[in-house]
């Protein structure tokens, strides 16, 4: 388990080692507040958010006032109780969760040490609050819920002849689950067929793509963390295949998905770094209820869009960020 620690002074970001109870001892004598930020893996989507946390607690401000320390459990979700239970002990004054599994992980941690997490979908159904207006606990955050409908709405535009999408997702991630459970809403009620493949791991992903080749006309993917993290080889049977891939989040599109009406973590990252400064200056949990992401990301990956055939109406080119290489 790899071990950061970032103090965020004004205009410079510098890394260190974490010594555990010494620097909390000496923190606390400075009256520095401590946070820990933990993701579950390394991916960009996740590190875009983290960084941008990082450097936006810094514009505003906190300067020396604040110590960051980054930990990151790899994709072995087994770790993540260990470095909350580890940050709880080393007396950290707020843990930022990244992605569902490291809030869920925070929660069962602690219910004392203040709790703002980031890039949760669904946090009611993962058992974090009771609702998005209420949050009674110590726990609140930003969720990156996608707007489902707005997507396969774009699907219609781009590739209209598209009748079969197949589905592919982690089974075991909470936010992905509900979110295909919203695209196969949509789907049953505009008479568009589906079929899904479950995956476990990213080992996975690469049979489950080869199996809906030849049987679907295009992908649909949420913002999946596991999916997200192997992206440059389901891209590659979708664009072997002619099938164009729709996902849930910027990153998916930069990394060869063809569009998305998703997630801007940039935004993300904002958002969440500004209420950890509310959170800071005095403000209690129960004055901060979960939020929704402010602003959506509507990208269209153009070099996708050409290697398959597909064109791009003039009509909605004003609205969307084109990428290309």
């Amino acid at each position: 388990m790899k071990k950061a620690l970032v103090m965020v002074m004004a205009g410079i970001l510098a890394v260190g080692i974490l010594t555990g109870c010494t620097t909390s001892a000496a923190s606390e004598e400075k009256g520095i507040y401590r946070i820990g930020i933990v993701q579950p893996m390394d991916h960009p989507s996740l590190n875009q958010i983290r960084d941008t946390i990082v450097k936006e607690l810094d514009a505003q401000g906190l300067g020396d006032k604040v110590e960051i320390s980054l930990e990151n459990a790899n994709g072995d979700m087994s770790l993540l109780q260990t470095i909350m239970q580890k940050l709880v002990g080393e007396g950290v004054d707020m843990i930022v969760p990244i992605a569902t599994p490291s809030a869920q992980a925070a929660m069962s941690a602690t219910d004392t040490v203040p709790i703002v997490f980031s890039a949760v979908s669904n946090p009611v159904e993962a058992g974090l609050v009771k609702s998005f207006s209420e949050t009674t606990g110590n726990i609140t955050g930003v969720s990156n819920s996608i707007p489902v409908a707005d997507i396969f709405e774009l699907s219609k535009i781009l590739t209209p002849e598209a009748k079969v999408f197949g589905f592919i997702y982690n089974s075991s991630e909470i936010n992905s689950v509900a979110s295909i459970e919203k695209a196969k809403a949509y789907c049953d009620k505009n008479n568009i067929t589906y079929k899904e493949v479950s995956i476990t791991g990213t080992t996975d992903l690469q049979q489950a793509a080869l199996s809906l080749v030849g049987e679907v006309d295009a992908f649909f993917t949420p913002n999946d963390n596991t999916v997200a993290s192997a992206m440059a080889t389901y891209s590659q049977i979708a664009s072997d295949a002619g099938i164009p891939i729709y996902v849930g989040a910027d990153s998916m599109v930069i990394d060869g998905g063809l569009a998305t009406v998703g997630i801007d973590y940039t935004v993300l990252g904002k958002q969440t770094a500004n209420m950890i400064i509310r959170i800071i200056d005095g403000e209690k949990i129960s004055k901060n209820p979960v939020e929704q992401i402010a602003d959506y990301a509507n990208i269209i990956n153009s070099d996708t869009a050409d290697a398959l055939g597909i064109h791009i109406p003039e009509s909605i080119k004003d609205n969307f960020i084109l990428i290309s290489k």
